[in-house]
C-alpha cells in the first residue's frame, strides 16, 4: 500500500512539476517576442525619423514654401509674365530638392524675386542686418529665406550665414559680381559661391537675366515694362580641392555658362 501510494504520490507531482517548467517556458518565450517586437518596433521608429529629418533638411520649411508661392503667384509671377513679358528657359533642369547654388549675373534690384520665381523653388539671399531690427518685417523675410549680414564685415560671416542656409535644405542666390553692373555682365567674379560650394559639396546652377538692367532707369522710381528673359543652365559639380586654382576653375565655368546663355538674347 506504501508503495502504491508514493508511486501516486510520485505521479501526481510530476505532471504539477511539468506544468510549472511549462510556465517558465511560456514566460520565457513570452518575453522574448515581446523583446523583439521591442527591438524591431524602436529600430524602424528611429529609422523612419531619421528619414523624416533627412526628408525635412533637403528641403526648406513648409512656411518659407507657402510665403514663396503666395508671393511669386500673387505679385512676380504676374508682373514677370504680364507686365516685363517674362520668357524662362530651362527651368526644368533646377533640382526640386535639396540644397542648391543659384548662381547668376546682376543688374537690378529685380533680379532677386524675378530669379526665384523662375527657377519654380525659394532661394535664399542675403540681407543688410538693419532690416531684421524691424520685429514684423524682420520674421517675414527670415521665413522667405533673407539671412543678415553685416555691411563692411569680413566676407566669412557671410560664408557661415550662407552654409547654415544650405544645412537647412535652402536654394541660396549668389550674384557673382557682388554687385550690380550697367549692362549684366560679369567682369570680375568673385570666389565666394565657388567656395561655398567646395566646402559644403553642392552644386551650382548657372542663371543669365536678360533684361534686367533696364526695368529702372536713372533718376526714375517706377519700373518700366521692358521685356525680360531667364535661362537656366546645366547645374554644374562643386570642385573637389579647395584651392584657389579649383575655384577659379568653377567659377570660369559659371561666368562662361552664364554669357552664353546671356548672350542669345530674348
Amino acid at each position: 500500500m506504501q508503495a502504491e501510494h508514493s508511486s501516486k504520490v510520485a505521479v501526481i507531482k510530476y505532471p504539477v512539476f511539468a506544468r510549472k517548467l511549462q510556465a517558465k517556458e511560456v514566460s520565457l518565450i513570452c518575453w522574448l517576442l515581446l523583446s523583439r517586437v521591442w527591438f524591431t518596433l524602436r529600430f524602424k521608429i528611429e529609422s523612419d525619423l531619421f528619414v523624416a529629418v533627412c526628408l525635412v533638411k533637403s528641403r526648406e520649411p513648409h512656411i518659407s514654401l507657402v510665403l514663396y508661392h503666395l508671393f511669386k503667384w500673387s505679385i512676380v509671377s504676374p508682373m514677370l509674365h504680364g507686365y516685363f513679358r517674362g520668357r524662362i528657359y530651362g527651368a526644368e533642369q533646377v533640382p526640386k530638392r535639396g540644397p542648391l547654388i543659384v548662381v547668376s549675373n546682376h543688374a537690378s534690384d529685380f533680379d532677386p524675386p524675378i530669379l526665384s520665381a523662375a527657377v519654380r523653388r525659394p532661394v535664399s539671399y542675403m540681407a543688410k542686418e538693419e532690416l531684421f531690427e524691424i520685429p514684423v518685417f524682420s520674421r517675414a523675410i527670415a521665413l522667405y529665406g533673407a539671412y543678415p549680414v553685416k555691411r563692411g564685415s569680413p566676407d566669412r560671416s557671410a560664408i557661415r550665414a550662407a552654409m547654415t542656409q544650405l544645412e537647412n535644405g535652402w536654394a541660396i542666390g549668389i550674384f557673382l559680381t557682388g554687385t550690380r553692373t550697367i549692362d549684366g555682365r560679369i567682369d570680375q567674379a568673385k570666389l565666394g559661391a565657388a567656395m561655398i560650394a567646395s566646402k559644403m559639396q553642392v552644386p551650382l546652377l548657372p542663371v543669365s537675366l536678360w533684361g534686367t538692367q533696364a526695368i529702372v532707369k536713372k533718376g526714375k522710381l517706377l519700373p518700366r515694362s521692358v521685356p525680360i528673359t531667364v535661362r537656366v543652365g546645366s547645374v554644374i559639380e562643386p570642385p573637389i580641392a579647395g584651392d584657389r586654382s579649383g575655384l577659379e576653375a568653377v567659377t570660369a565655368r559659371c561666368v562662361d555658362e552664364i554669357h552664353r546663355l546671356h548672350d542669345l538674347g530674348r
